[in-house]
Parts: structure tokens; sequence; C-alpha cells
């Protein structure tokens, strides 16, 4: 019994070690999606960012660039998220362990293939053995913005030895990560994945979830995947650019609403002032359909309102809320619309 225990520990740690999964972008059978293809129906139209801190390990520590000096990472900003990806620098930094809350103007739905994908800016390395460096994320999605499931993520890469801060992983080791491939591919995520998840609807997904995997293998910081593995990704990187740096998210198959001809663009179906608001928020509908719910999200991603409506306008007090800048979810009849608002008491 004994022999037996230990040959089969060591077909599982062969198994682990000579598993692949898709090939880097460029490669025969890879997944990954250029930005420009046709296969994309839209992208997201907003985004909220928690940063993590530059280095976990050390929550004291510091980095300068410019008149900024923070704890945590600060290069771009959440808009950089938003639409089609653009430069290898228009991107926004999560920091280790930081998130990002994308949303969309139409749900996302579960259709053939892949149904969204994430990018980020990876790059290939310029020495052996020439694989990639790459900082993953995890991906998760909410049909409400309150429940969220994570794709079952599995990391082959080996966790005895820290990759370190500009090292190399092989993408064919990676699956359910996003930044598995480098810049301007989108990583494919399938929401048949979760489609025995509870708390959500696979063909209503309103919400994604970007969060930073800390590739430190030290057990009291790591990320582990959904079999258990510590994921290992260079690190640390102790700069303003630290964590996962998102760069995009397209979406391939979302809700369409048959027989609609909508000729203006849905950001511009929507009036929200004044700027900034101080007591009342008010939001008004400039075409024919009404104003079903708002959503109001903080800066961290957290749902501070949720309000049920049947009109063509809205008015909210703010007096309840810090001052700061909010993510606002219009949600009509036959579509959901972003918007931002400045608080300021």
């Amino acid at each position: 019994m004994k022999k037996f225990l230990l040959f089969l520990l060591w077909m599982l740690l062969v198994f682990r070690l000579s598993a692949q999964f898709a090939p880097a972008a460029g490669k025969e059978g890879s997944t990954a999606i250029y930005k420009d293809s046709a296969i994309f129906r839209s992208w997201a139209t907003g985004c909220t960012v928690q940063r993590g801190y530059i280095t976990i390990e050390d929550t004291n520590q510091t980095y300068s660039q410019g008149d900024t000096t923070s704890n945590r990472a600060f290069f771009g900003r959440p808009e950089n998220a938003i639409g089609l990806p653009g430069s290898n620098t228009d991107v926004v930094s999560l920091g280790d362990g930081g998130s990002a809350l994308l949303l969309f103007n139409k749900p996302i739905v579960n259709g053939p293939g892949a149904d969204f994908a994430v990018f980020e800016n990876g790059f290939q390395a310029l020495e052996p053995p020439f694989d990639y460096y790459l900082e993953l994320a995890f991906v998760a999605v909410s049909t409400d913005g309150h429940r969220f499931v994570r794709f079952p993520a599995v990391s082959l890469t080996q966790d005895s030895l820290q990759i370190a801060t500009f090292g190399q992983i092989n993408p064919e080791k990676i699956h359910n990560l996003a930044g598995k491939y480098r810049q301007d591919y989108g990583t494919p995520f399938d929401l048949a994945d979760l489609s025995d998840s509870a708390g959500i609807t696979i063909d209503s997904i309103n919400f994604i979830k970007i969060t930073d995997v800390v590739g430190d293998i030290h057990p009291d910081f790591a990320s582990k995947d959904s079999q258990g593995h510590l994921i290992n990704d260079p690190w640390p990187s102790p700069f303003w650019t630290g964590g996962f740096d998102l760069n995009g998210v397209g979406v391939i198959n979302e809700y369409e609403n048959p027989g609609k001809v909508l000729q203006k663009k849905a950001k511009d179906r929507v009036n929200i002032w004044p700027v900034p608001a101080n007591t009342f928020l008010k939001i008004k509908s400039v075409f024919a359909e009404k104003i079903e719910r708002i959503v109001m999200i903080d800066r961290v991603g957290k749902i501070v309102l949720d309000r049920k409506n049947n009109g063509f306008s809205v008015e909210i007090p703010v007096t309840v809320y810090p001052s700061g800048i909010y993510f606002v979810k219009i949600i009509t009849a036959y579509r959901i619309i972003g918007k931002t608002c400045l608080i300021k008491h």
C-alpha cells in the first residue's frame, strides 16, 4: 500500500509538471484574441478600482513618482480600462491583491465559445527560455453586484522557487487566469464554466471583478488556484506600476433586444447633474425609456445604493455619502448605462 501511495503521488507530480493548456498568442492552438478582432461586440463602459499595496509583505514600503508617494500602486486611471485597449501604458495598475470592478452597457450572456476577454500588458522575454513576463489576476462575475463567482483558475507553474521581479512564465501552465497572454491579446473566458454556480445567472452578467494574483509564494501571502496550488508570478514588483495592469475587457456575447433600432450612443441617452453634487443628484432619461433601477457604487466597488424606479427621472439625496467619485449604473428596459458622478460637500 505504501508503494502504491508513493507511486500515485509521483504520478500526480508528473501530471502537474507535464500538463499543458493553450499556448502563447501566435502559436497553433492558442486561444488568444487580438484586440481588433470583429468578434468583440462592445467594451467595458465603467471601472472602479481598489488599489493594492506596493509590497504586501511590507505595507509601509512606498514608491515615489513625480509629486506622489504611496504605499499602494498608483499608475494609470480607472478610465484606462474602459473601451478598446490602447498602448502598453494605457492601463490601470492594481498592486498586490488590488481589484477592479467593470460595468457594461448590456448584460453579458453565455453564448457559443468564449463570452468575454480580459487584456493585460505582458510581453515576451528577450532571453532564454523566451517565455513571457505575465502578471496574473483572478476573474469573477456577478449578476446583481452582490454575489460574485470566480472562474476556476489553474496554475501549474512550479511553486518552490519564487519567480523574480522580471521573471518568466510559460502560458501553457496557466488556465482561467487573466494576463495569460501578452499585450494586445485578450484571455478568453467562457461563462459555461460557471453553469452550475449558485447566485448568478450566466445569461445576465452585469459585473466583472478582476483581482490581482499576489505572486509571492510565501504561504502567509500567497494566492491559490482552484486546486489549492500556490500561484507563482513575478514578485515583488515594488513600483507604482505594481500588480496586474488592466488594459480592457471586451464583450463577445451580450444581450440583444430584437426589433429595437438604437441610433444614439447609450451614454448620451441619460443626463446626470449637477457636477459636483452636494445635496441631490439628478438623473433624467433623454429619450422615451423609463429608468427602472439605479445602482451607485463607490470607489472601492461597494454598492451604496440600489433603488427601483418607475419614471423618466430620479432625484437622489447624497448628503449621506462621503465626498468622492461614484459609478452610477442606470438600468432601463433596453440597456444598462454607466455614468460617473462627483459628490463634494
